[in-house]
């Protein structure tokens, strides 16, 4: 496994990130633990270090399973231990709050269900327009005083609310949605990243699995992924061609499409580790090998200018 540091700090993680968004039923429906827990195991032993979760994923599901994960392994001290803070979780839902007095609770909620007396990477899941940011980063700063976070990071931020952040605190990553399907973030927030030296750990690499190559044409999706144009009737068909497109590519490399996929982004210069949704032993071990190298430029734009041109012509069947 390779590593790199993240950011401007002195976190020092492998290429891959271990998500734990699949540990949210409401999206995903509900995950076996114990295949989880093996993953975390073989994730050890492959040299994977970094882990990312959020207060939000399964509405506190997630950091409590990680947590009762850590106090059963003692494992704690092997990862780079990334959450997240934003949403406030109420019996009746949860809606937004990043003020100072909620920052702070939410944390000690967070190291609670973590089992941990400290987060190594504490990033805002969204950009809140009803707090300022230099409250939020006063918030930061305490905690960091405190010993209770080490780093912040933003996600789904834009350039521009990162600059507003970065006028008061130290920014040393963004969480964006970044993968073949969808590049929004090339053209204004990785060039801005590149420019602080801010790491980038992308979520969603695999679209949310349809650029695994794995799923056959007659697949119905139950889970959230039924409401994306993308992933039922010709236009799901359009995007399946562009997978089997990238087979031979991927053979001629000795990777699936997956690690293919994976590849592709981490070839990017401002991509630092992309975060993957592990269910099982098999995926984290089936996705490494796409870290020990980057891609040849013009394989590079090989790749994706066919799935562009599959992503347009999908969404138009759907228009």
């Amino acid at each position: 496994m390779q590593y790199t540091q993240l950011g401007n700090s002195d976190l020092n993680v492998s290429r891959i990130c271990f998500g734990c968004w699949q540990l949210s039923p409401a999206f995903w429906g509900d995950v076996p633990l114990e295949p989880w827990e093996q993953a975390l195991n073989s994730a050890i032993d492959l040299g994977v270090n970094f882990i990312d979760t959020a207060n939000a994923y399964g509405n506190g599901y997630a950091e409590e399973s990680l947590g009762n994960y850590f106090a059963k392994s003692g494992t704690r001290d092997k990862f780079v231990l990334a959450t997240k803070f934003y949403w406030i979780i109420q019996e009746d839902g949860r809606h937004p709050n990043t003020t100072y007095d909620s920052i702070l609770e939410e944390c000690d909620k967070s190291l609670k269900r973590l089992q941990t007396d400290r987060i190594d990477l504490y990033q805002v899941h969204a950009f809140d327009p009803l707090t300022r940011p230099d409250q939020v980063a006063a918030a930061l700063k305490r905690l960091q005083d405190e010993g209770k976070v080490r780093y912040f990071g933003v996600s789904n931020l834009n350039a521009e609310q990162m600059r507003m952040y970065a006028k008061h605190i130290d920014i040393v990553s963004l969480q964006p949605q970044y993968s073949l399907l969808n590049r929004n973030v090339e053209q204004g927030e990785l060039p801005y990243c590149l420019s602080e030296n801010i790491g980038v750990i992308p979520y969603s690499p695999l679209a949310r699995g349809i650029l695994t190559g794995k799923y056959a044409r007659d697949h119905k999706f139950t889970d959230t992924r039924k409401d994306n144009p993308l992933f039922s009737g010709e236009a799901f068909h359009r995007i399946l061609d562009a997978m089997d497109e990238l087979t031979p590519i991927a053979a001629d490399l000795n990777l699936t499409v997956a690690q293919l996929a994976i590849r592709w982004n981490l070839t990017h210069p401002a991509i630092t580790a992309p975060i993957v949704g592990i269910k099982s032993p098999d995926h984290i071990e089936g996705i490494v090998a796409a870290a020990e190298d980057v891609l040849p430029i013009e394989l590079w734009h090989t790749i994706a200018a066919i799935v562009q041109t599959a992503k347009s012509e999908a969404l138009a069947m759907n228009g």
